[in-house]
């Protein structure tokens, strides 16, 4: 692009994202960086035509470094004084080698670092960004921080990929979509790449519906991903693959300032909460911003918060300036607001809803019981539960309608009394199950909605899990969902809907002892919950946390 169109493009785009003006041109080189194996990874250096530059940056990644990567992570940043390598990971759109995902990031990242010190336009200290698996590979460099290394700003980015893909003891299947993805995403077709993505969650869904999965998803795949077939398999202690791919040693060595990007309907967000707590606990200088978006949204919706907030932190951690956010916590809480707290969670206290016969949720326990009939569903592998809305990687993610959810007869549906006033929930639901199922292989999803004045239902918070087989099976079940902050209004409703599937976002439970590549049988399952113990457990706090901060009118909309 010539120079003079991409001044007037930047100079469009921050009056878009609110931003102060640029302040530089800049130019673009092209540079390879050697890796200690001979390995050569292909760059673009921004340097900005000035005589006392704001920083240098690194930004790692494996989606190319044109657009969006290429405005947002590095443009933006160029325009207004700062180095900015842009970087394609190994086996990557002209980078040497094969690409491993998450495998070699540890040894590239530090080898990059490496480099950077010895160029001659090198400001001294630099700063790592991205998003995604864009933060993947700074978690993997802080597992060893090189001494330069001044501060990172890590969005919707897992340190625990274990974690991401089995933590709830089913696979993720998020990950083959994403795999399908990296696989084809330089096609030399444009056109053709285009019409793959956005046929992405037709054909994941088709592929996870195929038996056996393994065959299926290898056809979908084609020859691509040969990493796949490692990741469906699930952990165990002679696999050595998932302990290459675990940063989890980077929160405990981190000592950099580090601002923390998330989405309430990210598929990482309780990996970014997890990451705020443990740097927060070590006392490191650590922000959090939480959006109402999804993984990808944080893109769209939430660019203009994460570049604002973004250049506030590499200002003052890089250049020295004043940091502007007012408290260390900047949260959107869904249907109020934004808000500035000074930590997170706030206090709260926990507020009980019982289920109750007639799919009823109630402040008080059921009583007299003896001839209440439980309440049960048959889960059907052949017809799982179909995901709906949720954190997804996938575009059909998020805050949605699930009222239909709600009608089908494999759900079960409790919904309170209308609220006389606001409750507020920050933190992570709870819900407690005294649950059975006549088939030992059998897994829970539960969610929590709210339901308007109009009766329409729409997804807050989610949980799902693959119960254990054996003696633990007969134990009931406490099952953590996803975290929030949230409103639910007075003239709405509060629902618990229970279910034995969520199909795709999860490989569903075939009912059997199958492997998850080669099974082929389905025998379904008749799940029963009874009353008395069976709760939702609430952490409930005040009903506008200004009180312990702010409001914060300079997020994007709620």
């Amino acid at each position: 692009m010539p120079r003079s169109l991409r001044h007037v493009g930047d100079r469009a785009l921050s009056r878009l994202l609110r931003l102060p003006s640029p302040t530089t041109a800049y130019t673009v080189n092209r540079v390879r960086v050697p890796m200690r194996d001979g390995v050569q990874l292909v760059a673009d250096h921004y340097a900005p035509a000035t005589a006392d530059p704001a920083g240098t940056l690194l930004v790692r990644g494996p989606y190319g470094r044109a657009f969006p990567f290429s405005i947002v992570f590095a443009r933006l940043y160029a325009a207004r004084g700062y180095h900015v390598v842009l970087q394609s990971v190994r086996g990557t759109f002209g980078s040497g080698g094969a690409l491993e995902p998450m495998v070699n990031e540890a040894a590239d990242g530090a080898d990059t670092a490496a480099w950077l010190r010895e160029q001659p336009w090198f400001t001294g200290q630099f700063a790592t960004v991205g998003l995604s698996y864009l933060g993947y590979t700074q978690w993997a460099l802080l597992v060893d921080p090189p001494p330069e290394l001044a501060a990172a700003v890590i969005a919707v980015g897992p340190h625990d990929f274990e974690s991401a893909v089995w933590s709830t003891g089913s696979f993720t299947t998020d990950f083959l979509g994403w795999s399908d993805m990296v696989s084809h995403q330089e096609d030399s077709v444009r056109l053709r790449a285009g019409i793959r993505q956005l046929q992405a969650p037709r054909r994941l869904a088709a592929a996870a519906a195929g038996l056996p999965f393994g065959e299926s998803a290898r056809r979908l795949l084609g020859n691509g991903a040969p990493w796949f077939e490692t990741w469906a398999t699930p952990p165990a202690p002679d696999n050595p693959f998932w302990e290459s791919v675990q940063c989890a040693a980077a929160l405990d060595r981190v000592q950099v300032p580090v601002l923390l990007v998330g989405g309430w309907q990210d598929v990482f967000a309780g990996q970014t909460l997890q990451q705020y707590a443990h740097l927060r606990g070590r006392g490191v200088d650590v922000a959090l911003t939480m959006g109402p978006w999804t993984h990808t949204q944080v893109l769209t919706k939430g660019l203009r918060t994460l570049t604002r907030d973004t250049l506030d932190w590499l200002g003052a951690h890089l250049g020295g300036a004043e940091l502007r956010r007012p408290n260390r916590v900047r949260v959107c809480v869904t249907g109020q607001g934004w808000r500035s707290v000074p930590d997170w969670p706030p206090t709260t206290t926990t507020r009980e809803l019982y289920l109750r016969p007639g799919a009823y949720l109630d402040e008080f326990p059921p009583t007299d019981l003896g001839k209440v009939a439980p309440a049960t569903f048959r889960y059907d592998p052949a017809d799982p539960t179909p995901t709906t809305g949720g954190p997804l990687l996938e575009s059909n993610g998020g805050y949605r309608d699930d009222s239909a959810l709600a009608a089908r007869d494999d759900v079960l549906v409790f919904t309170s009394a209308t609220l006389t006033q606001d409750v507020c929930v920050y933190g992570n639901p709870v819900v407690e199950l005294a649950h059975s199922s006549d088939n030992p292989h059998a897994d829970l999803f539960v969610r929590v909605s709210e339901v308007d004045a109009n009766g329409r239902s729409r997804n807050v918070s989610d949980g799902y899990r693959r119960l254990p087989v054996g003696p633990k099976s007969r134990k009931p079940v406490s099952l953590e969902l996803d975290g929030i902050a949230h409103r639910f209004r007075a003239g709405s409703r509060i629902r618990v809907l229970i279910a034995g599937s969520w199909f795709p976002r999860y490989a569903r439970n075939l009912g059997t002892d199958e492997p998850l590549l080669t099974g082929r049988e389905q025998k379904p399952a008749t799940h029963t919950v009874r009353y008395g113990r069976s709760r939702l457990l609430l952490p409930v706090g005040p009903p506008d946390l200004s009180a312990n901060g702010g409001a914060d009118p300079g997020g994007d909309p709620a």
